[in-house]
């Protein structure tokens, strides 16, 4: 989205935080008399939080005649953030649970509540999260959220990007379809974010099925109970390996050329981010919150 008019910059960490932090506030009977007796009604903090949040999506990057938020937590208060920002429209990125389970793991990005060392109790934690996601998604309606399935994005970037920007009412434009020549020329990835070193590659099918054969065959066994959310969201449980479909030739031809040139391409992610990726941090806190139905309803 970088090479579009839009602007969506990094994951800023704090919006959803915050957002989070708001929702925990007014659930509480007694700290939202608190916040009352003290003059700082409902109506007060939400023109607080959007000043907030709009400050930082506007001044954490170089301006644009678009901007965007792309933290991944922000969608589960999708509904309250439409009281603030009537415009605003969301694009749910979905994604097999086991291989974004085991992108954290191999990873090791530390989110609060994720215990790295087991694939069970991960997966259960992303189907609570993605639970929540995909609810505040169904309910703002088509008009408002948009449901991607990464795998179907990386094997037919074309029709999907179409799909992309018709709904968000922005003319066709081919440079969305090569980000990674714009690398460090209008698009600024982060030296900390762990997915960065695969953004500079042109789309390919290196990470879709990596997870095979990585999760305990136990885990395997019971997959479609541990994360019922496969399935809702279209996934095979039971497949290993899955069959996402065949890719279009640019992809496939892009693929070869990357394992061709491997050494290359590790080489050039090395200089690029210099080594330093985050051992620890603090962690996405949000995602070890028991998920609301509805944020909008604090009582």
């Amino acid at each position: 989205m970088e090479v579009c008019p839009y602007r969506c910059g990094q994951e800023t960490r704090v919006i959803p935080r915050l957002l989070q932090l708001r929702f925990h506030w007014l659930k509480s009977e007694k700290e939202s008399l608190r916040l009352e007796e003290a003059g700082i009604t409902k109506a007060v903090l939400d023109s607080a939080i959007a000043a907030f949040t709009l400050e930082i999506i506007v001044k954490h990057g170089e301006p644009a005649p678009r901007l965007c938020n792309k933290d991944p937590l922000t969608i589960k208060m999708g509904t309250y953030v439409v009281d603030l920002f009537p415009n605003a429209k969301f694009i749910f990125m979905v994604r097999d649970g086991r291989a974004t389970v085991h992108s954290i793991i191999t990873r090791k990005v530390t989110i609060t509540g994720f215990d790295l060392t087991s694939y069970r109790q991960c997966l259960k934690k992303w189907n609570s999260a993605v639970e929540a996601m995909n609810n505040q998604c169904k309910e703002l309606g088509p008009k408002r959220c948009l449901k991607v399935p990464y795998e179907q994005l990386v094997l037919h970037p074309r029709k999907w990007m179409e799909n992309v920007l018709n709904f968000l009412d922005i003319p066709w434009n081919e440079s969305v379809l090569h980000h990674h020549d714009f690398i460090n020329n209008g698009v600024s990835l982060s030296k900390v974010e762990r997915s960065s070193d695969q953004v500079i590659k042109p789309v390919n099918l290196e990470a879709l099925s990596k997870w095979v054969g990585s999760i305990p065959d136990d885990v395997v066994k019971d997959m479609a109970d541990i994360a019922p959310m496969l399935s809702v969201l279209g996934y095979d449980p039971y497949a290993n390996p899955p069959n996402y479909g065949k890719p279009d030739d640019v992809v496939a031809i892009n693929t070869k050329n990357i394992q061709k040139h491997k050494g290359d391409w590790e080489k050039k992610a090395k200089e690029m981010f210099n080594n330093r990726w985050e051992e620890g941090g603090g962690g996405d806190t949000a995602l070890d919150k028991e998920p609301s139905d509805s944020p909008n309803n604090t009582t």
